[in-house]
């Protein structure tokens, strides 16, 4: 038996048997076909209408096939990998400006201030929908121009692949010696228990196997076309669980001081945004109170001041007689109720401030929330007094006061800024104004800053602007008898919570395993196609061939038939060669040819499968024949009966003693040498081999008789 070969057909030698191209491709082109169901790509043609005959009603029926013609041509190239591939690229792309130009939808002040910053830029940005990425027309055009063309990429495909799976593996080709990878050997064993071990063996190895006609014929690799499948389907569900996301999303922001709560509804929260589809009866009924957060910082080494415990302990309840229920919530560690996620995001001080008017009445009291400005928690804020003041004269006024909080205040350096998160050394930095907040102008205003437009800042006896720094018990007093503010000793924390409603994360978590799990089938799984042809030869002996075929190169595929050629030559060995014949050259090796090159073979190249099988060794087992011809091996010579005049080429080779020879086939034409011209076809003196009278579908050639035989 030969070695498996996997040579390439495009290296054929024009005058070799495998130029003969008309039938024989057409008949591996069937053998070949539906390895993959990638539709066709088709080139842009020049008119579809054809021949347009006279009159209107020719004019007609030409535009009609016109237009029916470049339709079904568009709409093959939308349904293209390679459209669907640059219609993925151009949606990643778009999304870019997305990611580094703020987003109306994310956060408007930063639009704002980018407009404000860039005159020029900041209309173009606007006119192309830049600030609003993911709503804009052409992004939405190139997402749906992606659904439909999977759509109609899959659709297709997978009636395509069914047909497959119901039918069976096609028909062995004329010539399987023109395939990638090829194995042949002679036996004894008769054609149809050839063809039933070779359906055994390869249903064992899970080939979907049947005989057809002198062959068995067989197929592996389904999976492959089925992950590509799943691969497209999860890419659809990936952007429907996106697109459904989008549309009914809410996200919303609550900041809350420990001791508050929290009711999910529009009016509770600081800031909310949801999509266009979402509406307030999505909402999920429940409610929440802080009743502690604990925060604490490393506080030595070089992680110093970095965050090691944050979390919020609360109760909270489903609707709105729902029994009340303790959680804590961490970071990473969402509150989930029904479809809302409740996320830990931010933490800061609120320390505890009380102001008083001129006679003493608490005006105020409560704790203000303070924003941090860097790592340290240095903060900032306004403390509004907005109703039942009055000044030294009875006026009612409204009092605000510009705030600076330090949570670990760097003794000696003068600056209000903090050293450490954590309250080591708290102080409060305030400055007084009176007058007119704007509170009640209808303008909408951040709570956390104080607009001083129509306020009088507080001054003290030397005209000096009136501030100080508090300790916690401290107390400013307010110039001409208008009252005071004092930092109280209590300091609260506060926690920023995120509540984020979207659905369809599991679906797009779905269809994104899914999609790794379908790339990973197509890229390692290969699809192949194997045969195996039985026929008895003129002298009575069968000739098994084998060949292989995949939808790609692959160096699997000589392996993998060699291991399926081993074990189906296990019961049905090479024949042994018979001693008491003539050692006519002729009969010493069936030879079979793939085109290459004539040339001497080398008998311990020709990997017997009986050796690699480790099957009972026959007396022709090629492994104890050596070199069958072999310049310059006196050893290996000619049988001894070979006569003194007997023809020699000229370096001296001598063939090798028929008995000891193995029935061998390889990729080459190892019959003769190379320098030995060709006998003619209709030469008498020609000896006749069993080869001679071989079907030539089989792909097998009548070998040439070696130098040195007995005539």
């Amino acid at each position: 038996m030969s070695k498996t070969t996997a040579d390439s057909p495009a290296e054929t030698p024009a005058d070799s048997p495998r130029a003969d191209s008309s039938g024989d491709d057409q008949d591996l082109g069937a053998a070949g076909s539906q390895l993959s169901t990638a539709p066709v790509e088709t080139a842009m043609p020049g008119s579809f209408g054809g021949n347009r005959a006279p009159g209107l009603t020719g004019r007609l029926a030409w535009t009609g096939r016109e237009v029916l013609g470049w339709a079904r041509w568009f709409w093959r190239q939308l349904t293209s990998m390679r459209v669907a591939l640059m219609l993925l690229f151009l949606l990643s792309l778009g999304a870019v400006p997305g990611s580094l130009i703020p987003q109306s939808g994310t956060d408007a002040l930063k639009v704002s201030e980018f407009q404000d910053a860039h005159k020029t830029l900041g209309p173009i940005y606007q006119k192309l929908g830049l600030f609003h990425v993911y709503g804009s027309a052409w992004f939405g055009a190139i997402y749906v121009l992606l659904f439909v063309s999977l759509i109609g990429c899959i659709i297709p495909r997978t009636w395509q692949f069914v047909g497959q799976l119901r039918g069976r593996p096609p028909g062995a080709p004329k010539r399987l010696n023109r395939l990638p990878a090829y194995a042949t050997w002679r036996t004894a064993a008769e054609p149809e228990q050839v063809r039933e071990v070779a359906l055994a063996t390869l249903k064992k190895r899970r080939f979907r196997a049947h005989i057809a006609g002198d062959a068995v014929a067989a197929e592996k690799g389904y999976l492959r076309e089925t992950g590509n499948l799943l691969f497209h389907l999860a890419l659809i569900v990936m952007l429907i669980a996106f697109a459904w996301g989008q549309l009914f999303k809410s996200e919303g922001d609550k900041l809350i001081v420990e001791g508050d709560g929290f009711s999910n509804t529009l009016t509770q929260y600081d800031d909310f945004k949801s999509g266009n589809l979402f509406s307030d009866d999505d909402l999920v009924p429940f409610s929440f109170n802080l009743k502690n957060f604990i925060g604490t910082y490393e506080r030595t080494g070089p992680n110093r001041g970095t965050p090691s415990t944050f979390q919020a302990d609360i109760t909270y309840s489903l609707g709105a007689y729902g029994k009340s229920e303790k959680h804590t919530i961490k970071v990473n560690e969402p509150l989930e109720i029904g479809d809302s996620k409740v996320y830990l995001v931010s933490h800061g001080y609120a320390p505890v401030v009380t102001v008083r008017d001129g006679k003493g009445n608490v005006v105020f009291h409560q704790a203000v929330p303070m924003l941090p400005i860097d790592s340290n928690v240095t903060s900032q804020g306004a403390i509004k007094v907005l109703d039942g003041y009055k000044n030294a004269q009875g006026v009612a006024e409204q009092l605000g006061f510009a705030a600076l909080f330090v949570p670990t205040y760097a003794k000696g350096s003068g600056t209000m800024f903090s050293q450490y998160p954590g309250l080591d050394y708290p102080v409060l930095n305030v400055t007084g104004y009176h007058g007119d907040l704007g509170v009640n102008s209808g303008i909408p205003q951040n709570v956390y800053q104080l607009e001083t437009k129509n306020l009088k800042q507080y001054k003290d006896s030397k005209g000096k602007i009136l501030k100080a720094q508090l300790l916690p018990g401290e107390t400013m007093k307010l110039p001409n008898g208008a009252g005071s503010i004092t930092f109280d000793k209590q300091i609260k924390e506060w926690a920023g919570f995120q509540v984020v409603q979207q659905p369809g994360t599991t679906w797009a978590l779905a269809g994104a395993l899914t999609a790794i799990l379908g790339l990973a089938g197509s890229l390692f799984i290969q699809r192949r196609r194997v045969w195996v042809r039985a026929t008895r030869g003129a002298d009575g002996v069968t000739v098994v061939e084998m060949a292989g075929l995949g939808r790609s190169e692959s160096a699997k595929l000589p392996e993998e038939l060699g291991d399926l050629a081993a074990l189906v030559h296990d019961r049905a060995p090479t024949k042994p060669a018979d001693a008491s014949q003539p050692a006519d050259a002729s009969k010493a090796a069936d030879v079979s040819k793939t085109g290459d090159a004539p040339k001497l073979a080398n008998a311990t190249e020709t990997a017997d499968v009986s050796a690699t099988a480790d099957g009972p060794k026959t007396p022709a087992d090629a492994s104890k024949t050596a070199d069958v011809s072999q310049p310059g091996d006196e050893s290996r010579a000619a049988d001894a009966s070979t006569t003194d005049d007997s023809p020699k080429t000229a370096d001296g080779p001598k063939a090798a003693d028929a008995p000891k020879t193995a029935d061998v086939s390889t990729t080459a034409d190892a019959s003769r040498p190379a320098n030995a011209p060709n006998p003619p076809a209709d030469d008498p003196n020609t000896p006749n081999s069993d080869a001679d009278t071989h079907d030539s579908d089989s792909g097998v050639e009548p070998p040439v008789p070696a130098e040195g035989a007995e005539k």
